[in-house]
């Protein structure tokens, strides 16, 4: 192997771990906020109009989900009267979603809860360690956001690599 190439092995793992340990996030944050009546997708989408409302194709950018998912959870949690919608003044076509009142005594409900949870899972985890984590995650999120990965074929007989 080149002395140059990068360690695949190593970015093997983590992207198996980054899958797995998403998956457990899902799973446990469905635990955690289903007295709230929310889920875990519900909880983020939430959680990000905590700074204001927001555009749905936003939204997904900022989570890297599809547009589409992000519209049906906004759908849910619209029917649930956690957010509402009104008119984008900068773009008609794409209303901005904002939190109820309701909605924001779900998560302000949830905070203590969250804070628990999120104490446990760094108590022994120097924060160095997470420090770095967050630097070579979001290093690997803009390598993702700036090359698609069907920009390197699209499967068995595509035929086609970028150089």
């Amino acid at each position: 192997m080149d002395s140059s190439a990068p360690d695949l092995a190593a970015l093997i793992e983590v992207t198996a771990e980054v899958f797995a340990v998403n998956g457990r996030l899902l799973r446990e944050g469905d635990s955690l906020t289903a007295h709230a009546g929310l889920t875990s997708a519900r909880w983020q989408v939430a959680g990000l109009l905590l700074s204001g409302p927001s555009t749905v194709a936003r939204l997904a950018r900022e989570r890297g989900l599809r547009r589409q998912a992000v519209q049906q959870t906004v759908e849910r949690l619209k029917a649930e009267g956690v957010v509402t919608t009104r008119p984008n003044p900068q773009d008609q076509r794409s209303p901005l979603v904002e939190l109820t009142a309701r909605g924001r005594q779900a998560l302000d409900d949830l905070r203590p809860l969250e804070r628990r949870w999120l104490e446990y899972l760094a108590e022994d985890i120097p924060v160095e360690d997470l420090r770095v984590a967050i630097a070579v995650l979001s290093r690997l999120r803009e390598k993702l956001d700036a090359r698609p990965a069907t920009e390197f074929g699209t499967g068995a007989g595509s035929g086609r690599q970028s150089a």
